[in-house]
């Protein structure tokens, strides 16, 4: 009886052990996560970045040289057409509008005496006491007198002006951006206009100057709609419209890119210039389309074995389960919105399921299987 229980015990030990070791070297079923075909919307998009500026930023710089004597405007504030930003010390524009005053009055005073002079010599030449020569000269110098007079009278103007000058006034109603001066400083306007002040025209009308890669540029047209984002508020979307498209590219490290004008409305003014878009450009939208998941599209079986693909099948296509194996479905595409992918044509209907993961591989891909000892 012992030797007939210690034969039954090693029996099945065996068979435990066999069915162990086997069950160990047996490869798992696989398994498949699929989801369904469906009809919806899709909106095809192309995706930059760009950065909120006013549609209208005026630079105010100044045409005269000059200290900063008070400056009347700073960050922020609302301005007005006309009203004073700034001035610059205005005592050597006195200075110079004085003596190119006192020069007019004396080239007028040249002037009268010079036609006293030409209606003295007009009368002796009548009566034959001066020659023509002497007459002429008179002539000739009242005639001098004349321009310098108008000569003078150009340099007087010419220094109201630069007196004008010195009081820099905004050029348009809107919001100071950016001051770049203060009391105290020299500006020197030789070969360039220095920049004084920057102002947005109307802040309630902003724009975003984005860039386009070359790759997607041929798919924007001016009209188009845009959805962004901006840091600052990462729960609210805005929107806005496609106005320009620039044809100056842009190369950076070998990238090509174009700027596109997109109009953004800012009536409470919650945008700020300098602020960075995250920006989509709807290029196309289409209505109750047959859509799949577009990692569907990407799904590939593991062993070939288990699939009727052939190693030459090309194009599009996604997979189905018949028998518990994947057949595949050749499809034509259309638009795509990155998630969901428009099925133009093929063997596919909505309610059809489409895998989109091989769960298995996820099981195999952890620690390699081994024996204990």
């Amino acid at each position: 009886m012992k030797k007939t229980g210690m034969v039954v015990v090693l029996v099945i030990a065996a068979v435990l052990a066999g069915w162990w070791w086997g069950g160990r070297d047996k490869p798992a079923l696989p398994q498949y996560r699929t989801e369904a075909v469906d009809r919806g919307d899709i909106s095809a998009e192309v995706s930059a970045n760009g950065t909120l500026n006013p549609v209208t930023l005026v630079n105010v710089g100044t045409q005269v040289s000059g200290t900063v004597r008070r400056i009347h405007a700073d960050y922020n504030q609302q301005v007005k057409a006309g009203q004073v930003l700034a001035e610059l010390d205005p005592a050597l524009f006195q200075a110079a509008l004085a003596q190119s005053t006192a020069n007019l009055a004396s080239a007028q005073a040249q002037l009268e005496l010079a036609e006293a002079n030409a209606a003295r010599m007009q009368t002796l030449f009548k009566q034959e006491f001066v020659s023509r020569q002497e007459l002429d000269q008179a002539l000739a110098a009242r005639a001098q007198a004349a321009a310098q007079v108008q000569q003078a009278r150009a340099q007087v103007t010419r220094d109201q002006t630069n007196f004008g000058l010195s009081v820099i006034r905004s050029p348009v109603d809107g919001t100071v951006v950016n001051r770049q001066v203060d009391v105290g400083q020299t500006v020197a306007a030789s070969f360039q206009t220095p920049t004084l002040f920057q102002i947005g025209k109307d802040l309630t009308r902003m724009q975003i100057d984005s860039n386009v890669s070359e790759a997607d540029i041929g798919q924007i047209k001016v009209g188009q709609p845009v959805k962004f984002r901006v840091d600052a508020f990462p729960d609210t979307e805005y929107s806005g419209e496609v106005r320009q498209v620039r044809l100056n590219a842009k190369t950076e490290q070998n990238v090509v890119t174009y700027n596109v004008v997109v109009d953004v409305a800012n009536p409470d003014l919650v945008l700020l210039p300098g602020m960075t878009a995250n920006l989509r450009v709807q290029v196309e939208t289409r209505s109750n389309v047959l859509r799949v998941p577009t990692v569907a599209l990407r799904f590939r079986p593991q062993t070939t074995g288990s699939a009727t693909e052939t190693p030459k099948a090309r194009g599009s296509a996604v997979y189905m389960l018949a028998d518990g194996k994947p057949v595949r479905v050749a499809v034509r595409t259309g638009i795509s919105d990155k998630a969901m992918t428009e099925i133009a044509s093929g063997d596919l209907k909505a309610g059809d399921a489409v895998i989109v993961a091989d769960l298995s591989a996820k099981k195999d891909s952890g620690m390699p299987r081994g024996r204990l000892f």
